[in-house]
């Protein structure tokens, strides 16, 4: 049997927000804005902490929120998108005139990976036109290697060539390696992107250092992978086994079997009740128990990657709130009318 390298699978996810809470950085992390929904958070990666959790150096906003934007109306999401969207640019010293490429990353085709071409369906482009008081703005979907044989980044070093932009927005479907960060997650940075790195699939990377302007990448985690899926089910089994030993002699919980969110309540889980519910596999922590499900999964090839079913109609909210955003912080002079 050939021999696979399983460290390169221990801990995967595009997110800056993930890798700082396992390398237990997460005192790096400024709250900019919070309300009962949505919270976002600000870092500035040095390159020493860069280095550690393997992210490169610059600034990461990280939008979250609890409610599915399926059903919930999606209108001070984009606000706030927009806002630390602007904020970003200016960071990066992006000014009002700069020109910019937006490109959509990823596979239309694949429904989770289509985050990408589905927001370029959305970007007004304008580079045409002959009109001064707009900004120039011109769009591209170069599809993914796979389809066309040409590394992505090469074709993109082609367009960024014939339409000489100031600075590129980079849009793509990210990996996590949290259930509970799929679709409930946007990232902002300005230090580029590397396609596919969340699925061990990594492609050259699209930054300053490739392209020589400016990135700004914006991405939706729309999957997990397997060996996540079934860690993260064995931790809500242990809290939800918890929970039932602490209330179930309560009046109140025997009236909302059923209904409660018990991810909600503080509920202690001690190692004594996961062993005696789990046996062996309940001495293991986090890490051990995703490690083992990866040894299991990876070499008969069932470490699937994951969505959830809904993730057409989601997939298009974040393509529409996204798409609309980015015309706003370009061009809000041309949604006036």
């Amino acid at each position: 049997m050939k021999n696979i390298d399983l460290k390169k699978y221990s801990f995967r996810t595009d997110l800056v927000h993930e890798s700082l809470t396992y390398f237990n950085q997460t005192n790096k992390l400024e709250t900019v804005f919070k309300n009962n929904d949505i919270e976002v958070t600000r870092v500035e990666v040095d390159e020493k902490c860069g280095n550690l959790i393997s992210k490169k150096p610059g600034i990461y906003y990280t939008i979250s929120f609890n409610q599915d934007i399926s059903i919930t109306q999606i209108d001070q999401k984009q606000e706030v998108f927009i806002k630390y969207l602007s904020q970003l640019l200016k960071e990066t010293n992006i000014s009002k005139n700069d020109k910019c490429l937006v490109i959509g990353l990823g596979n239309s085709k694949s429904t989770p990976d289509a985050l990408g071409p589905c927001t370029i369906e959305r970007i007004i482009v304008t580079n045409h036109l002959d009109d001064n008081n707009l900004r120039k703005v011109c769009a591209v979907t170069p599809n993914v290697t796979g389809v066309t044989g040409i590394e992505t980044t090469e074709l993109i070093k082609g367009v960024v060539k014939a339409s000489k932009p100031d600075f590129v927005i980079v849009i793509d479907a990210l990996a996590a390696s949290s259930i509970s960060r799929v679709n409930h997650t946007i990232q902002m940075g300005n230090t580029g992107i590397n396609p596919g790195s969340g699925i061990g699939n990594s492609r050259k990377e699209i930054s300053h250092e490739t392209l020589n302007i400016p990135v700004i990448a914006i991405g939706v985690p729309t999957v997990v992978d397997a060996a996540t899926l079934v860690t993260d089910t064995v931790s809500f089994l242990e809290k939800h086994y918890a929970y039932q030993k602490q209330y179930q002699k309560s009046k109140a919980h025997k009236l909302a079997i059923g209904t409660t969110n018990y991810l909600n309540k503080k509920v202690a889980v001690d190692n004594k009740e996961k062993k005696d519910l789990l046996g062996m596999v309940g001495t293991l922590n986090e890490d051990e128990l995703k490690s083992l499900f990866i040894e299991v999964l990876t070499p008969i090839g069932y470490n699937l990657m994951v969505t959830p079913k809904e993730i057409d109609f989601t997939l298009e909210k974040f393509a529409e709130l996204i798409g609309l955003g980015i015309n706003i912080v370009l061009n809000e002079n041309i949604l006036k009318e």
